[in-house]
């Protein structure tokens, strides 16, 4: 069931991808974050309404949560501030490069989770495992080579960098999940964090953006910023309650969740007219074999 809830959260964060890079579009970074928090927050503030005061709402459902202890509200609050911190780095990125090369670069997230996962949960990798590793791996160094045709030089390119960092806080991210999903109830997590994400983005906004608004791109509403939050939502759900199974392997799911650059790469060929494609499907072909290589190791004995 894990893996099934792995592939759907990395399609819909393919669609994700997709419309962020489409609201990123000539508009204003931060306004288009705080409003993705904002309407991530409407959709799971019924639930904290009913687990807060007891109104039973979602009873019997997957929406069923109970009340936190501060203990809880404290590690929320923590993968908040990490998972923001990686928003804020990845929508810059975004914003200023292709999106057949963000989803590439992205996709080799989990390889940074691998070792964490490695050392700190103990998790051990078949030989079918290692391989779509390796490949994903292979794909990198191939698509640091065919960005340079477009200009995007890895190592001199500051958006690049913002990617980059994304990624690494994205790991961070990743194995932080593994910690809290075997102590903490999915919805719970879900709802709560979207909140304190918002109340975090919206002083990031009202000190940083808001003053100097009239001197930076200006921010125009686009009806890809809800969407943003609805895909969003749907693939963090499914990723979260994949990781409340016991057999869960964070190395796994991190690897197949990047599989969403299969839906981002086909979104950039046919939305956003991107260039250098040819190239660029070699390093998806990559990255394809190794998710069949991730799902051949990981199916159930």
């Amino acid at each position: 069931m894990w893996l099934t809830l792995a592939f759907t959260s990395a399609a819909l964060l393919g669609f994700y991808d997709a419309a962020k890079k489409k609201a990123l579009t000539g508009n204003a970074v931060l306004p288009v974050l705080l409003l993705n928090t904002l309407f991530s927050t409407l959709i799971f503030l019924p639930a904290i309404f009913s687990a807060e005061f007891g109104l039973g709402w979602f009873d019997r459902t997957v929406l069923a949560s109970a009340p936190g202890t501060l203990e809880a509200h404290g590690m929320v609050i923590l993968k908040s501030f990490i998972v923001l911190t990686s928003w804020v780095f990845g929508y810059f990125g975004m914003k200023h490069l292709p999106i057949t090369i963000v989803g590439p670069i992205n996709a080799t997230r989990p390889v940074m989770v691998l070792v964490g996962a490695l050392l700190i949960f103990g998790e051990r990798l078949n030989a079918y495992q290692w391989t779509g590793v390796a490949l994903a791996l292979v794909s990198l160094f191939l698509l640091s080579r065919s960005s340079r045709r477009e200009g995007v030089v890895f190592s001199h390119n500051i958006w690049i960098l913002c990617v980059a960092l994304s990624a690494v806080t994205g790991a961070v991210s990743g194995l932080y999940d593994k910690y809290i999903m075997t102590r903490l109830d999915p919805v719970f997590v879900q709802s709560w964090y979207n909140l304190y994400q918002l109340l975090m983005m919206a002083v990031v906004v009202g000190v940083i953006w808001w003053p100097r608004r009239n001197r930076t791109t200006p921010f125009h509403w686009s009806w890809a910023i809800p969407l943003i939050s609805i895909f969003l939502s749907m693939a963090d759900f499914a990723y979260l309650y994949a990781l409340r199974d016991s057999d869960a392997m964070i190395s796994v799911v991190s690897m197949i969740r990047r599989g969403s650059v299969v839906v981002s790469f086909l979104c950039g060929a046919l939305l956003f007219r991107e260039r250098n494609l040819r190239s660029k499907a070699v390093d998806l072909a990559f990255i394809l074999v190794g998710m069949i290589f991730l799902w051949l190791g990981s199916r159930p004995a």
